[in-house]
């Protein structure tokens, strides 16, 4: 019975699964580990996208729940590297703070340095602060040796809403950060990663714009935000009509700074990426109806493969020339 409850217990601390598999060597693995929007969804976390190259593991946002994929998955915590934020809505860096504890104690041992655009110090040092007497007592309870108090830390780097210049260069992993619409929320940008030969872009949340057909030129994987206006449109309708003026106008009010499907599968297809990945999806498309009505007619606009982004999901891809 002992040895039982011993491998219990060890299995609840590796968070039940076995190490991952490694990322192709000299290519990159990008990891899903959110893929909702700021609508309820059991099923998605809010928005973050890992991406292992090599020995580093970066994020691109931090939203609310996203740790508990990421650890859940095994992934290397320890080399988290940097995060980049798009913006600063909260379902796109609620998780910030988590992110900066759980790769301090899976062995981080220095400061966490969290990139966006104008405002990410105000960001950075809200979440330092709030969790700082947090910091203070696993250093106390582990010792400076186990949980250097330098290491609890994260730094900001604030980058340009900009032309594609890069604002990470490390390793061989390069990131590009490019301006989004997304009003009222800005400065808000994407961000373009190389690596192995290999592009990933990511608009984080945007209107559609030329700017991201520029930035996912020939890129592998395009993960784009898409919003489905018939939907929300009906949604907004449906609640005025019960009276429900409030719900009804926030809702509406998203029509203006999220692309559609199709603007999403448009820009896919100037940009001649090899698959398109629609994520943050509004409404949640967790029913095969809401799903069919996201990809419906899509594949006359855009010939590669499209996905219906979902928490976890894995693409691997080998370097290349």
């Amino acid at each position: 019975m002992r040895s039982l409850l011993l491998l219990a217990a060890a299995a609840v601390l590796t968070a039940q699964t076995p190490l991952p598999d490694p990322p192709p060597p000299g290519g990159l693995r990008v990891f899903l580990c959110g893929t909702g929007s700021p609508l309820p969804d059991a099923a998605r976390a809010g928005s973050c996208v890992a991406i292992l190259a090599g020995a580093q593991m970066i994020l691109l946002d931090s939203g609310p729940g996203s740790w508990r994929n990421i650890a859940v998955a095994n992934l290397p915590a320890g080399a988290l590297t940097a995060v980049f934020l798009t913006h600063y809505h909260s379902d796109h860096m609620g998780g910030l703070g988590e992110a900066m504890t759980q790769s301090w104690i899976a062995g981080r041992a220095q400061p966490l340095e969290v990139y966006g655009p104008a405002g990410v110090e105000r960001v950075v040092n809200g979440f330092v602060e709030a969790y700082a007497l947090d910091a203070s007592y696993r250093t106390e309870h582990h010792t400076e040796q186990y949980m250097p108090s330098r290491a609890a830390r994260a730094v900001a780097k604030t980058i340009p809403a900009g032309d594609l210049s890069p604002v990470f260069e490390r390793s061989g992993l390069v990131v590009k950060a490019f301006a989004v619409p997304h009003e009222p929320a800005t400065p808000a940008v994407g961000y373009r990663v190389e690596f192995g030969g290999n592009i990933v872009v990511f608009t984080g949340d945007a209107a559609a714009s030329p700017a991201i057909a520029k930035a996912a030129a020939g890129a592998d994987l395009l993960l784009h935000d898409a919003l489905n206006k018939g939907l929300i449109r009906m949604a907004a309708a449906a609640l005025g009509s019960q009276g429900r003026a409030r719900q009804a106008k926030m809702i509406a009010d998203t029509l203006t700074y999220h692309a559609s499907p199709e603007e999403a599968a448009r820009i896919a297809a100037e940009a001649k990426v090899k698959k398109l990945v629609l994520t943050h999806c509004v409404p949640p498309p967790n029913q095969p109806a809401v799903e069919q009505a996201f990809l419906r007619g899509l594949a006359g606009i855009f010939p590669g493969e499209i996905v219906i982004a979902r928490d976890s999901m894995k693409f691997d891809l080998p370097p290349r020339p």
